[in-house]
């Protein structure tokens, strides 16, 4: 019994004591997100856009940058917000700390607390990637905006990730076999290392699109669509899996561990399936774009974690809002949107366009939220107060 009493005040001195170990940033609360591309000369305003999302009861939203459009339209709705730093400002945050403190105040501090920022992507799938001084300036900045967070005070609210591409993999079948390639290893395990010491997920653009596209031969497409098939088996775990996203997803444990990161969670930031292509993309459908997005939806709402990883519940963010008619590239590239430019659904998965349905009241305002959260707080620690008061007066 004595043995019991002292580890409860043990782990009790932890909660308390270790501010570290209870209030490490955390930038997705739920299992199911969205990101919010803007690359399109016809898509709704950011007001319109919160009424959809709220409409939709997607709380979870990531953006690409830090347009002030839509963090003025996001203040006081509660949606919790990831805003992107863009590649193309990578190099000058890692080379000067004044200009990341400026870039995180007049981006994320200016707006806090109405506008519900909880994460800074730095850049986006840079390692990897072709330009090389860009990869290696990636921790950098990395660094330099976690300590402008430091320095505001913020970064027990504010998330540090960077989301990777699969080019920064070797290997990835099946997914036992799963390393990070040469090139990209000697970048990968210090960014790993950081993140590990502010508890920063892997955060993995992973596309069955992209991989069946180019592997029609090889993949069953039901396979990639969550669809019912024969699936594969893994012979060195003898795990089995019957869709391409979690044998992806547990590729990117497998690389994470062979790196000396086993517990390190692994995050979707963009999946999706686009629903129109060019003639060599002949997946590219509006009706295997539903199925994906629809039985990813039901996947994500079981919240449930991968053959590897049963235990750590899948999250993911869905690409994308809208279809943005100014991206370049392939046609797919164009219609990755769960909604066409208009507000309209692109296919139905569940969710009401603009243009058939209102606002939602489902959401709490951020004032509110933050009082319900706060009380909740005051309430836990007044338990567990009172619970050690017990237990002291019975030693």
């Amino acid at each position: 019994m004595r043995i019991f009493q002292f580890w409860f005040i043990f782990l009790l001195f932890v909660f308390f004591f270790c501010p570290n170990a209870q209030r490490m940033a955390r930038a997705f609360t739920g299992t199911y997100g969205i990101n919010y591309g803007r690359i399109a000369d016809n898509i709704p305003s950011p007001d319109e856009v919160v009424t959809l999302l709220r409409a939709a009861k997607i709380k979870n939203v990531r953006i690409y940058n830090a347009e002030q459009s839509v963090l003025k339209a996001f203040k006081g709705t509660g949606l919790e917000l990831v805003v992107g730093l863009p590649n193309e400002f990578v190099k000058e945050m890692s080379a000067n700390a004044d200009h990341a403190l400026t870039w995180v105040k007049d981006n994320v501090m200016a707006f806090l607390p109405d506008t519900n920022i909880v994460g800074i992507a730095v850049g986006n799938e840079v390692l990897g990637g072709s330009d090389y001084d860009l990869a290696v300036a990636l921790l950098g900045a990395v660094k330099n905006i976690h300590n402008a967070t430091k320095k505001l005070g913020i970064d027990d609210s504010v998330q540090i990730t960077t989301a990777h591409s699969q080019a920064v993999f070797a290997n990835s079948f099946p997914p036992s076999s799963c390393i990070f390639k040469d090139g990209v290893a000697q970048l990968m395990k210090p960014l790993l290392e950081f993140f590990s010491q502010i508890g920063s997920p892997f955060c993995l653009n992973a596309y069955p699109f992209l991989a069946y596209t180019y592997n029609p031969d090889k993949i069953d497409i039901n396979y990639a669509l969550f669809q019912k098939n024969e699936g594969i088996d893994d012979e060195k775990t003898d795990l089995h899996y019957d869709n391409l996203l979690d044998a992806q997803i547990d590729a990117a444990y497998v690389a994470l561990e062979n790196a000396g990161f086993k517990n390190m969670e692994v995050i979707i930031t963009e999946t999706g399936w686009a629903s129109h292509g060019d003639q060599n993309e002949p997946a590219a459908t509006p009706k295997n774009a539903g199925m994906y997005n629809y039985n990813l939806r039901k996947r994500l709402a079981q919240r449930k974690g991968t053959p590897l990883r049963p235990k750590r519940k899948l999250k993911a963010y869905i690409f994308a809002l809208f279809n943005e008619n100014s991206k370049p590239g392939a046609l797919s590239e164009k219609n990755y949107g769960l909604f066409k430019a208009d507000g309209s659904i692109s296919y139905d998965i569940g969710f009401q366009g603009l243009k058939s349905s209102s606002a939602s009241s489902s959401f709490l305002s951020f004032k509110e939220f933050r009082a319900q959260t706060l009380l909740g707080s005051h309430l836990s620690i007044f338990a567990v107060s009172a619970s050690v008061l017990l237990l002291l007066l019975r030693l």
